[in-house]
């Protein structure tokens, strides 16, 4: 996939590439966090239409998320997002690396990864139309059937749809993109956990609550719908350390990234060396906790990847009294050989991705290090037999 970096400039314009000149685009348009299913659907219905009409399949992807700029904004008296400093997007499900890399493997043979800026933000919906068709030879637009674009998010469907018709110089495809219906989330992301278990019974299928019991507890918590097949549902699952239902949703499991630094050493102390992973984590951090997963190390001189069965922590250190920042450390379990000698991991400086399979428990304080060795060996003996079936 050829992957294409546009800054607008000041008045929010675009130098848009010019491969639409020999051939027309078939264009997917979103931030696309997560990559879910429902924006693999999408992206997938447009490398299929670009096929059928010799055309090329392009993605157009927001980095970073509109959201981000927004919030800046209203934080900062409307000032612009600077682009020469770093600005943490905390609730991001992917880094743009990791997104792009996904985007690929839907079969995406372009990536248009537009810098977002409140002066291209403002640009009209019938605008950025206008600029796909004369620029990059927009042949069909593919979009969710909740897809919105353009000033104040007022190009939907049908609005984008009238302008198909009107002019006649692209199509529309709608794609379902919203999964089983919808589902409810705290308006609140502070909300408490009792509050938020009580909104995840009332989106349980499978829960018993009649439709009364339903709509009480609905009431109790402020919420909103929001698709089932979406970020912002998958970002409340992970905040409740529901990774397997997130998995679900995104088709994968769900990951972050970052590179091992040194520690404190005292996991090697104990008998259970770490990876910590305590800055710069690209991707939407799970909940406080334990869970089953993968570790991948990827070779900083060859890019070889290699997957091993981890304990994946997040927190700070309770059983320490070390009320520091969030940190992950995995605990990689090493191949052994004959004679039962584990592989010695020299992981630091690596880039490695933490994948989730299974919460195994939350953070606790210990009485002793003697106590949190005897649970710590029961969660590696559980993520052995979690990931033997993974």
């Amino acid at each position: 996939m050829k992957i294409t970096t546009l800054i607008p400039d000041t008045e929010g314009m675009l130098a848009w590439p010019p491969f639409g000149q020999n051939k027309r685009t078939v264009v997917a348009v979103g931030s696309f966090d997560g990559v879910h299913k429902g924006h693999q659907a999408v992206l997938r219905r447009a490398v299929d239409l670009a096929k059928s009409y010799g055309a090329i399949s392009v993605a157009i992807v927001f980095d970073p998320r509109p959201s981000v700029v927004h919030e800046y904004a209203a934080a900062y008296d409307g000032q612009e997002l600077p682009s020469d400093q770093e600005y943490p997007d905390t609730d991001a499900l992917t880094g743009i690396d990791r997104r792009l890399k996904l985007i690929e493997a839907t079969g995406i043979e372009h990536a248009l990864v537009v810098r977002y800026t409140l002066e291209f933000g403002a640009k009209s919906y019938q605008y950025f139309l206008g600029q796909m068709v004369g620029k990059i030879g927009l042949h069909t637009l593919v979009i969710g059937k909740d897809g919105r674009m353009g000033a104040g998010r007022a190009g939907d469907v049908k609005a984008i749809d009238s302008v198909a018709q009107a002019t006649r110089m692209f199509q529309v495809d709608v794609v379902d993109d919203r999964g089983p219906g919808e589902v409810r989330i705290p308006l609140d992301e502070n909300a408490s956990p009792e509050a938020a278990a009580e909104l995840a019974r009332v989106n349980d299928p499978d829960s018993g609550l009649t439709k009364a019991e339903r709509r009480a507890l609905s009431k109790k918590t402020p919420n909103r719908l929001v698709r089932a097949w979406s970020s912002s549902y998958v970002r409340f699952l992970l905040s409740q350390g529901r990774v397997k239902a997130a998995s679900d949703i995104l088709g994968r499991l769900h990951a972050v990234e970052g590179v091992v630094i040194g520690g404190k050493q005292r996991g090697r102390t104990l008998g259970f060396p770490t990876a910590n992973v305590a800055k710069d984590v690209h991707g939407y951090m799970p909940a406080d906790g334990v869970y089953a997963g993968w570790l991948i190390d990827t070779d900083p001189q060859t890019g070889e990847e290699r997957r091993y069965a981890s304990a994946i922590s997040i927190g700070t250190k309770e059983t320490f009294d070390e009320p520091e920042a969030r940190v992950l450390e995995a605990y990689a379990i090493a191949p052994v050989d004959a004679d039962g000698n584990a592989e010695w991991l020299d992981l630091y400086d690596h880039t490695v991705r933490a994948e989730f399979v299974e919460f195994l428990r939350p953070q606790v304080h210990f009485d002793s290090a003697e106590a949190l060795v005897d649970e710590l060996k029961r969660n590696v003996e559980q993520t052995k037999a979690i990931c033997a079936q993974a």
